[in-house]
């Protein structure tokens, strides 16, 4: 459904139940889509992005981390200071 943008404001909470009941919603000004409101199902669907439920069944690997090797530092050598305490 189009919907304008002042009619969109006045009645975004109808607008936002149409998203989950009838799919995506566009939104017009002057006649012309400016945008597009979404389900959070649809826009992860579409962004790939995972549930929390699939990050628990399949955790990140280790392997999948980036390489931070070189950012390790060495630690400081011990030095006497030719203090006897």
């Amino acid at each position: 459904m189009h919907w304008q943008v002042q009619d969109a404001k006045k009645r975004f909470s109808e607008l936002v139940r149409a998203t989950k009941t009838e799919g995506a919603q566009f939104i017009t000004r002057h006649g012309h889509e400016e945008a597009v409101i979404l389900s959070v199902e649809d826009y992860r669907r579409l962004a790939g992005a995972p549930s929390f439920k699939e990050l628990l069944r399949e955790p990140p690997y280790i392997d999948d981390f980036p390489d931070t090797s070189d950012l390790r530092r060495e630690l400081p050598q011990e030095r006497d200071l030719g203090l006897d305490l």
